[in-house]
């Protein structure tokens, strides 16, 4: 028969800085967990960051889409008769000139 190995016991004191050595190890891994945690969050508070001012710009985009542009009012035609006249005395030009180039007779 091959011969048995006794099994070497271990004192009350080997044992405790054993489970001190492994509470060490596991602190050290906690440690390292919570850093990569802080990064982690950090590059999650970035992206939502960014995505919020996403959203701030939608928005803003939906808020412009619901208030219509201001328009210039649209020339009626008597309003541009009116401002060709006012050119054409501006340029030197008498009604009854203006009259004649239009081929009008005016009423006196």
């Amino acid at each position: 028969m091959p011969e048995e190995k006794q099994r070497i016991r271990r004192t009350a004191e080997q044992i405790s800085a054993d489970i001190d050595e492994q509470v060490e190890k596991l602190r050290e891994n906690i440690d390292s967990l919570e850093e990569r945690k802080a990064e982690s969050a950090q590059e999650f508070d970035d992206k939502i960051a960014h995505v919020k001012r996403r959203i701030e710009k939608l928005n803003e985009k939906k808020k412009s889409l619901s208030m219509p542009k201001k328009r210039k009012p649209r020339k009626k035609k008597a309003d541009k008769i009116k401002e060709m006249i006012a050119l054409a005395q501006k340029n030197g030009m008498k009604l009854d000139e203006i009259a004649d180039k239009l081929g009008i007779e005016m009423g006196e």
